[in-house]
């Protein structure tokens, strides 16, 4: 029996036994992990979900926190007389080894559920948005003001909790990386510079 389970963004297929590296999770080494989206179960009897399957789950026991191959980053920016840039990163992860994987009665079973890590994703849970039309807040600044930011990009990034060029300096290479995902634009950030104008504009 296989399941295929979301988590981080990406989709996963495993079995009973496999060990998995997945985007970093909030738990320590030796803890059981539950993942409640469950996509598909295959086997003798395939159920697929809509989107995910009712009840079913994959238990799984965190080996240990690690960081993933580092990736060169080569960013090149026309029009601005050959500014260019190289920097690397490397992706936190968790290493699991999937234990069980249930059909039924994931709501019973009491283990932890798999949650990401992240700061972002802390900003996002701690403020969230209390409107559709989010407008800055007062003391915010005009994040239009960025390169390639428009009234769509300034309203989810407001949603975010982020509302001044302050916030948007400071974010750390996981903070870039986290809020990529969450945009829908992926590498929009590093290309446009996001983080040097904000350290320009914070300066008044």
């Amino acid at each position: 029996m296989f399941a295929v389970l979301k988590t981080g963004g990406k989709q996963y297929k495993v079995s009973s036994g496999d060990i998995l590296r997945v985007e970093k999770l909030a738990a320590d080494a030796g803890e059981k992990v539950q993942f409640n989206d469950i996509l598909m179960l295959g086997g003798d009897a395939p159920v697929i979900g809509a989107p995910f399957v009712a009840g079913a789950a994959v238990q799984a026991e965190v080996v240990d926190q690690i960081k993933g191959d580092k990736v060169i980053n080569f960013v090149k920016r026309r029009r601005k007389h050959g500014s260019q840039r190289t920097r690397g990163h490397r992706q936190k992860l968790t290493l699991l080894r999937v234990t069980e994987i249930l059909a039924s009665g994931a709501d019973a079973t009491g283990v932890k559920a798999a949650v990401g890590s992240g700061s972002v994703a802390t900003v996002v849970e701690a403020k969230p948005a209390k409107k559709s039309s989010a407008k800055p807040a007062a003391g915010g600044d005009d994040l239009k003001r960025l390169s390639g930011v428009g009234p769509a990009l300034e309203k989810k990034l407001l949603e975010a909790g982020v509302t001044t060029f302050a916030q948007v300096a400071a974010w750390t290479e996981a903070d870039v990386a986290a809020m990529d995902e969450k945009l829908s634009f992926k590498g929009r950030i590093e290309r446009e510079g996001w983080i040097e104008q904000a350290k320009e504009l914070a300066k008044g």
